[in-house]
């Protein structure tokens, strides 16, 4: 995701159905009285934010169906989640923020519910046993808005002067849609989404079809591969569209608004030698489709990795472009599983720019980092350390973005260019569709390099304040 005014501070975030791969026909009801038994948490225990996902079941898939109207902003929503039980279940809950819910059940049976904060409290009629698959319905609706950020920027479902800019990062998600909203929980997802005519509809993945009828267009999306429920976007707006198929299969479709389609017309030029080059460095690009969505939101400002299909507050410049492209392999194909970790995440997409910048005739990386070192001891840069930015208000700083990406030079430097490369591409292939940490890309590093890196990473991603000249 990139930081407020990208133009001007360094990054700080961004931008056929297949069939569920667990079998509808798998799914049992539990015999059990839903008083007794274990209760699914709350919250996953996130130590920035601790209410976000829920305990007791892992969503496999998501099928939402949506019929949104920018100009009452109302929002009517149906949503059938098939998820497994981790443990036995007598009550669990769902992320969903502001929207009024008619109907729920549970395989297919009424449900008991109850609305506590942002949870949606569910009370299926039987407990469901651990490991049994089951299916979750929710119809809702209302006027959806975004939810502010502890460093106060919006997130969710922003409203634009013609549609809707839609970006989860951290929490938005809940907004317009009930999710088990955090990183650790990952899922396929297919979209319907019915707009009025003359606007267009932008997920995530391929675009299935569009049908317009009786003055009102349905656009059906499928994202097959895992994805984080931040990283889902349901764009509204009135777009001028392009498609095409890179020369390696890669489907690419690009929304852009009018009124920035002849700023962002030559960095979007430039996507499919981008994902080229980063495809050469980090490995295969992990999707099967690509894009941009290029909005007008002044209200935002930043651009996020929504996955497959970046979704930018305005024209992107071309780093910005770089650094969201990036984010496909560090951030959405291999995720978080605390927001504590973003630098891998956002220290690793700010420092393709740098190499990317270092191979395409512009300032080597060592000067880039050279020029941040030369930040005075008291400067925001040394503010706190990128692996443990104490707050989520933190998560989004210029530490998480710059001293990671100098943390990962200095990575560079001590290990050698070809060590380094090979680090990065064996971590995008062996948690691909997953998860890290970064204890475990530290133990990676060490693994490919053959060196003892503590003392590096303790130094510039754990430890307050400027290091000592390196």
């Amino acid at each position: 995701m990139t930081q407020a005014d990208r133009r001007t501070t360094v990054l700080r975030r961004e931008a056929v159905i297949a069939t569920v791969p667990l079998a509808l026909a798998a799914l049992l009801v539990a015999a059990g009285p839903a008083s007794a038994g274990p209760l699914g948490e709350a919250g996953v225990g996130d130590p920035y934010f601790p209410q976000a996902g829920n305990g007791g079941y892992h969503v496999g898939h998501y099928d939402l169906t949506l019929r949104y109207d920018p100009t009452s902003r109302h929002l009517d929503g149906h949503a059938v989640l098939t998820a497994r039980a981790t443990q036995r279940l007598t009550r669990f809950d769902l992320d969903l923020n502001g929207l009024k819910v008619t109907g729920l059940t549970v395989e297919h049976r009424k449900a008991a519910f109850r609305r506590d904060g942002q949870e949606l409290v569910v009370t299926p009629r039987r407990a469901l046993r651990q490991g049994q698959v089951f299916r979750i319905a929710v119809t809702y609706h209302g006027t959806p808005g975004p939810v502010t950020d502890p460093d106060g920027s919006l997130d969710g479902w922003v409203p634009t002067d013609d549609g809707a800019f839609v970006a989860g990062e951290p929490q938005g998600a809940m907004t317009w849609f009930p999710a088990n909203n955090h990183p650790k929980d990952k899922s396929s997802y297919d979209f319907t989404i019915t707009v009025p005519k003359g606007r267009t509809a932008v997920a995530n993945g391929v675009l299935l079809g569009q049908r317009t009828a009786n003055g009102l267009t349905t656009f059906r999306w499928h994202q097959p591969e895992p994805m984080a429920a931040y990283l889902a976007t349901a764009t509204v707006g009135k777009f001028q569209v392009e498609q095409y198929t890179t020369r390696d299969g890669i489907r690419v479709y690009n929304a852009v608004d009018p009124r920035e389609a002849a700023d962002a017309a030559p960095v979007l030029k430039k996507l499919p030698s981008v994902l080229e080059w980063a495809s050469k460095l980090f490995g295969p690009y992990p999707y099967r489709a690509a894009g941009a969505i290029v909005d007008r939101a002044p209200d935002v400002g930043y651009a996020l990795e929504t996955q497959t299909r970046p979704v930018y507050d305005r024209a992107p410049d071309l780093d910005t472009l770089v650094h969201e492209s990036a984010h496909q392999w560090f951030g959405d194909s291999v995720s978080l599983t605390s927001w504590k970790d973003i630098w891998l995440n956002e220290g690793f997409a700010t420092y393709a720019e740098w190499l990317y910048n270092e191979q395409h005739g512009d300032d080597s990386a060592q000067q880039t980092f050279d020029a941040l070192y030369a930040r005075p001891a008291d400067d925001d840069l040394w503010a706190f350390p990128p692996a443990a930015p104490g707050s989520g208000a933190n998560i989004f700083g210029t530490p998480v973005y710059a001293r990671g990406a100098m943390a990962l030079h200095r990575l560079r430097t001590t290990v050698g260019d070809r060590a380094f490369l090979r680090i990065l591409r064996t971590w995008a292939a062996e948690r691909r569709d997953g998860h890290g940490t970064t204890a475990q890309f530290v133990r990676l590093a060490e693994r490919v390099s053959g060196k003892e890196l503590d003392a590096l990473f303790r130094t510039w991603v754990y430890t307050e304040g400027k290091p000592n000249k390196p």
